[in-house]
């Protein structure tokens, strides 16, 4: 018994999972230079109640954002070959990094809005259109 495959089609929306990867490569560099700010000035950037922010102090918070901002980056480089992995990974961390700035809102909100935001437009982009890049990049299939 042979199993049929349909190939997705590949449309203009394919567009939409390039945009992702530069957002999330522009939201990477955010987060790094957020995260290397928290390091070098935690008592000039962040408002901090009694030594914390949440979960973690502010140079907790600084290396966290540094390393997401790194996986960010690289994940967004393995976006644009089209690549399965990356694109799940892509959407975990783009959540992740939601939940990183839901946590920030008391402190910064209209920063935090705005990356959510943009989180969010990215989880889109690849889930709705992430199966389109792959196609697009596939050799055209060859006749017999």
């Amino acid at each position: 018994m042979s199993t049929a495959h349909h190939p997705v089609a590949s449309t203009g929306w394919t567009g939409w999972v390039s945009f992702a990867g530069v957002i999330l490569i522009i939201n990477g560099v955010f987060s790094a230079l957020q995260g290397l700010v928290a390091l070098t000035g935690p008592d000039t950037y962040y408002l901090s109640t009694p030594g914390t922010l949440f979960l973690f102090d502010a140079k907790g918070w600084g290396w966290w954002n540094v390393v997401l901002g790194v996986l960010l980056i690289l994940t967004a480089v393995a976006l644009f070959s089209g690549a399965t992995w990356a694109r799940v990974v892509a959407v975990v961390l783009a959540g992740l990094s939601a939940v990183v700035q839901l946590m920030l809102i008391p402190e910064q909100p209209w920063w935090s809005f705005i990356v959510i935001a943009i989180d969010v437009l990215i989880i889109f982009a690849i889930i709705a259109h992430g199966a389109e890049l792959k196609a697009e990049q596939a050799p055209p299939p060859t006749s017999q």
